[in-house]
């Protein structure tokens, strides 16, 4: 580089005198050198680094006027930023759970009972009989994730499921069960407009729709479920949720309230009917429809500053086969008709929750010897103090009083439940990946099973262990 230098000013070289001349060449060298640390500095692409070299040596630059110039190393050239890449879409999905392990014990009751007699047993929990002991309830593994700016995915499965073997006669324990496989597909840029594609939970109850990892109680009402057993059936469903309640509900999460789920203020649907992963059997459609609107009490005095009041109701028009006790499925659909209405008060500290539905459904008839369509009714009343600490975490006791006289579609021969249950307890949640439940219940109730009559009571105490991932 220097010789080329010299060969662009051959005449000016020779005018000057060999200290002169030494002296521009130590400037050059230096400014060479300066150059070199600084490309290798930056990295930078060959086609940025000759700018700067044609600033600190020009052809047509005076070698008088370059003698004269103060010697500066050149500034680094700043590093070229990474290229922007978007997301694959399976880089932006993430996967989350919970799992459940209880304990029951009874401490007084029918337990067992002669053939043909109702035993004190539960819907919703298997281990609740007099050989129960230790059990995993749920076990669920959710993935989920947005897969392009407008739609996303949501796919959950639990590994705690029970099957029979091959004779019937003992329960094989720990299978894994689809429960949700859907897509949502998001109308607006806000994403208040959704339509969501699949199996999914069906919007009828404001418990129903809630995660059985936010419930505060160990299970759900008789009432309110047996619209759903199971929660969730496959088909279309479209939610619209304003701006205004969206606000409200993010800010009752961030108080840690225990929400139903991401789910619309409005929801309407149609689904199969039959049921959680069971095969359609009709060419009829559940239709379902759901509303419900948060209301911030502020205004009504310092009494209830930061309080939120919501009140809603679902509505359910279905034709459904339950199974035979022979292992067929009946020929006849059954008119399956709800009518729901649900209210909460948020705890902030006292809450209150309740809810009601009125109908009709699939119902055995012990004097037919033959399923019948009949009226059903049932709900239940919740009331719960929030404790939150900066010690031992958030304490929340509660108590339940439910109430249903129906029939249970999801049984065999549709069996008539007669339920009324008062369940005390509280839950302590010392870490948010940690939960304990503690609940004494007061049971009485018809087994569902149409083989045995009567109705059983019993005294239990229930506990669960639930840890978050």
């Amino acid at each position: 580089m220097m010789v080329s230098l010299l060969a662009l000013m051959p005449e000016v070289a020779h005018a000057q005198s060999n200290a002169e001349l030494q002296r521009q060449i130590d400037e050059l060298k230096a400014q060479v050198q300066a150059l070199t640390s600084a490309l290798a500095a930056s990295r930078s692409a060959p086609a940025a680094a000759e700018p700067a070299a044609a600033v600190a040596v020009s052809a047509a630059t005076p070698s008088a006027a370059l003698a004269s110039a103060p010697v500066q190393p050149p500034a680094a050239a700043p590093a070229s930023a990474p290229e922007s890449r978007s997301k694959a879409w399976y880089e932006r999905l993430s996967l989350r759970g919970y799992t459940q392990m209880r304990y029951n014990a009874f401490l007084s009751g029918d337990d067992s009972a002669p053939a043909g007699v109702s035993r004190l047993r539960s819907v919703h929990d298997s281990s609740i009989s007099d050989r129960g002991s230790f059990s995993l309830r749920r076990a669920r593994l959710v993935l989920q994730g947005d897969i392009s700016d407008r739609v996303s995915l949501y796919l959950q499965s639990d590994f705690a499921t029970a099957v029979n073997n091959q004779a019937g006669s003992e329960r094989r324990e720990g299978f894994a069960q689809l429960r949700d496989a859907y897509a949502d597909v998001f109308l607006d840029k806000g994403k208040s407009f959704r339509l969501r594609f699949g199996q999914s939970k069906v919007p009828f109850g404001w418990e129903n729709m809630q995660s059985s990892s936010n419930r505060l109680t160990l299970d759900r009402s008789d009432a309110i479920n047996s619209a759903v057993p199971s929660e969730r059936d496959l088909g279309i469903v479209g939610y619209y949720t304003p701006s205004s309640v969206q606000k409200i509900w993010d800010r009752l999460s961030h108080d840690g309230q225990k929400l139903f789920g991401n789910y619309g203020a409005f929801g309407i649907g149609a689904f199969n009917g039959q049921g959680t992963n069971r095969t359609e059997q009709n060419r009829g459609l559940m239709k379902v429809a759901f509303a419900t609107w948060p209301f911030e009490l502020d205004g009504l005095g310092e009494a209830l500053a930061g309080q939120v009041f919501e009140i809603g109701g679902s509505a359910m028009m279905n034709d459904v086969q339950p199974e035979l006790r022979s292992g067929s499925v009946s020929s006849v659909a059954y008119d399956d008709d709800r009518l729901g209405i649900h209210a909460m008060l948020y705890p902030q500290p006292f809450g209150i929750q309740a809810e009601w539905n009125w109908g009709k459904g699939p119902e055995y008839d012990r004097a037919s010897q033959s399923i019948l369509t009949r009226k059903l009714n049932g709900g239940y009343v919740q009331m719960m103090y929030r404790m939150p600490t900066d010690s031992i975490g958030t304490l929340m006791p509660y108590g339940r009083w439910q109430y249903y006289r129906g029939g249970w579609k999801a049984g065999t021969n549709a069996p008539r439940l007669e339920t009324d249950e008062l369940e005390l307890g509280v839950e302590w949640q010392p870490w948010k990946a940690l939960e304990f439940t503690l609940a004494f219940a007061r049971m009485k109730r018809a087994e569902a099973d149409e083989r045995r009559i009567g109705r059983a009571e019993g005294n239990l105490i229930r506990t669960q262990v639930q840890w978050n991932y």
